[in-house]
């Protein structure tokens, strides 16, 4: 059985392998997969009880404390069971992260920014850089990953390509999509205002330790829509150019 100190160890590994020592990679889409798998078939339930565990240790104990005897025992199964699938922590905690941004992935349907005025494409996109819209715990997580940048990089970097970079760049895109229809002012700085509206749901959560307002997204809209938007006065239309316009 292995010892605490060899768990740490297995976690300061910078090969990005997933389960059985193989490569976790991400689609051409940008989602996440987790890799096919040789030999015999496994109960899928118990590693999808497994990742839970996981992922409810990286929030609540951080990944410097978090042990895979503690996941073990959480999901109900042996350590034997948990290191059949993973080597050590840094490859569990790999798969932990894609197994949260699949579920994030799944429930998420593209922007019909042909049936939205200006305005509800650019709140219902505000509202989309919520890292908790999907699971409450995803504050937490960053904070655990922020934290541990110096020490595991490869773990902070996987956060911002695969978490924050996707929903970023969904919401320059809606922003870029508005300025091409005249939505937007053509001199409006996108990037300052992705970071703001991205940076206001982590900036909330550091000044009052809660998770995130019913209210906050209606509030950064009514902000920042009027620096945002063209000077001219003209009936709502479809945000994505269609019908309406002329």
């Amino acid at each position: 059985m292995r010892s605490r100190r060899n768990e740490t160890a297995g976690g300061r590994r910078r090969q990005h392998s997933g389960r059985d020592g193989q490569r976790t990679v991400a689609s051409a889409s940008g989602q996440p997969q987790i890799p096919h798998r040789g030999g015999r078939p496994r109960d899928p339930a118990v590693e999808e009880a497994i990742l839970a565990a996981a992922r409810h240790r990286l929030a609540a104990d951080g990944y410097a404390r978090m042990t895979l005897g503690g996941i073990a025992a959480d999901a109900g199964v042996s350590r034997p069971t948990l290191y059949r699938r993973w080597p050590g922590k840094y490859e569990l905690t790999v798969d932990t992260l894609h197994y949260g941004l699949s579920r994030r992935h799944e429930s998420r349907l593209p922007l019909d920014l042909d049936t939205m005025t200006p305005l509800e494409a650019f709140a219902e996109a505000v509202r989309r850089l919520d890292p908790c819209d999907v699971d409450p715990c995803a504050m937490a997580l960053h904070g655990t990953f922020m934290a541990e940048a110096e020490r595991e990089p490869d773990l902070f970097a996987l956060v911002r390509e695969q978490g924050s970079k996707p929903r970023c760049e969904e919401f320059l895109r809606t922003l870029r999509r508005l300025q091409g229809t005249g939505a937007v002012r053509a001199d409006a700085d996108l990037d300052a205002a992705v970071t703001l509206c991205h940076g206001s749901y982590f900036g909330g959560y550091l000044r009052t330790g809660r998770h995130t307002p019913h209210d906050l997204a209606d509030r950064i809209v009514a902000l920042l829509w009027p620096a945002l938007r063209t000077n001219v006065l003209a009936e709502p239309r479809p945000a994505g150019g269609g019908p309406g316009h002329g």
